[in-house]
């Protein structure tokens, strides 16, 4: 039986409302009977915008726990989080926040270990990167680990090939990704038909975002996407494409395609939260190699038999990608461990002091 709670499921579907409920959403449903399915499509240090279909948009208050300083970043709803709220005397009010069945996440920067949710129940990620002095593999590459380690699909769009003084080489800079089943795409922003290449991860029902750099052109793929100006675009410095935060914040859009789109302001700093996999992300084929290495234990340094080093001998692997492979190496041990004491130390009731107390 379907929840009383339940509104028009064609308008849920039109913002991402999956056609087939998890289990443990239906159990939550049930223990709100006076609520209703809603998305967040804006998040403010104010509070929330949700809609529960296209063209809504309205206020809601969030559960009073979230606002406690000691709430984990992760435990509060994110844009393309999906909620249940209830009305109120003011405003709707947020009752429960439903299980993500994928989420984009980095380690937030400062001295304290903390995760920072960047979005909720993403099919899709189009990392943007510009065809100037924008592009960055190794950048492109500590995407992938992140989107890859919270369930989320990556494709690489290149943007700017219009303006690219040699969109080949670029793209075969990045031919190790193509062999990975990575999808690699070279758009011209500003051109539908050129943005028309993306038409598969933006069928109806599906949610895509946009990360990447300040100036990449997230906002103008974006505007384009949408066939309107919506979305404000700034002009990027000469001396390294970056541009100014003409996003200021995360916000869910509906596209005319039925698919709906996240545009998120540009990220600096990509720390690894400690849950990500390195070899299920832009490294597959290099874990594979070093499994041939002589030593189980293999560090990749100056051990015989390494046959990560040998590769790089005999040009078979990019010295620069092995560099940044182990970098990446090391971040997410180092990460893990880190996470690891954090959980100790919350089992433990929140008695450990030291560099996690906040």
């Amino acid at each position: 039986m379907k929840p009383a709670s339940r509104p028009d499921e064609a308008c849920l579907t039109a913002i991402g409302w999956p056609l087939e409920l998890p289990a443990d959403w239906q159990a939550i449903l049930a223990a709100h009977p006076a609520a209703h399915p809603a998305r967040v499509i804006e998040q403010h240090r104010s509070g929330y915008v949700v809609a529960r279909h296209v063209g809504d948009a309205q206020a809601a208050e969030s559960l009073p726990e979230w606002a406690r300083p000691r709430c984990e970043p992760t435990r509060r709803a994110a844009v393309g989080d999906w909620v249940l709220i209830e009305a109120s005397a003011q405003k709707p009010r947020i009752v429960a926040l439903l299980p993500r069945w994928s989420s984009i996440k980095r380690a937030a920067a400062g001295e304290h270990y903390k995760q920072q949710l960047i979005a909720a129940n993403v099919d899709t990620a189009f990392v943007v990167t510009g065809l100037d002095a924008d592009f960055n593999p190794r950048r492109i590459e500590r995407y992938l680990l992140l989107l890859k380690g919270g369930g989320v699909e990556p494709v690489v769009v290149l943007t700017k090939q219009d303006i690219a003084a040699d969109a080949p080489a670029a793209r075969e800079a990045l031919a190790a990704l193509a062999a990975q089943d990575i999808a690699v795409c070279s758009i011209n922003a500003r051109e539908a038909s050129s943005v028309a290449v993306l038409a598969p991860w933006l069928t109806a029902g599906r949610t895509v975002v946009l990360v990447g750099s300040s100036g990449a052109g997230k906002s103008t793929l974006t505007n384009t996407l949408l066939g309107e100006q919506r979305m404000r675009t700034g002009a990027v410095r000469t001396h390294d494409a970056r541009g100014r935060h003409t996003t200021t914040h995360r916000a869910l859009l509906a596209l005319p395609s039925g698919a709906c789109l996240i545009d998120t302001p540009g990220m600096r700093e990509l720390k690894p939260t400690g849950e990500e996999q390195l070899d299920a992300a832009a490294f597959a084929d290099i874990a594979e190699l070093a499994g041939q290495c002589r030593f189980r234990d293999c560090r990749h340094d100056k051990e015989p038999g390494c046959a990560l080093q040998a590769a790089v001998a005999c040009d078979e692997l990019e010295q620069a990608r092995f560099v940044n492979y182990l970098k990446l190496r090391d971040e997410l041990a180092t990460a893990a461990d880190t996470l690891a004491q954090r959980q100790a130390e919350n089992a433990a009731g929140g008695r450990g002091r030291g560099r996690f107390r906040r």
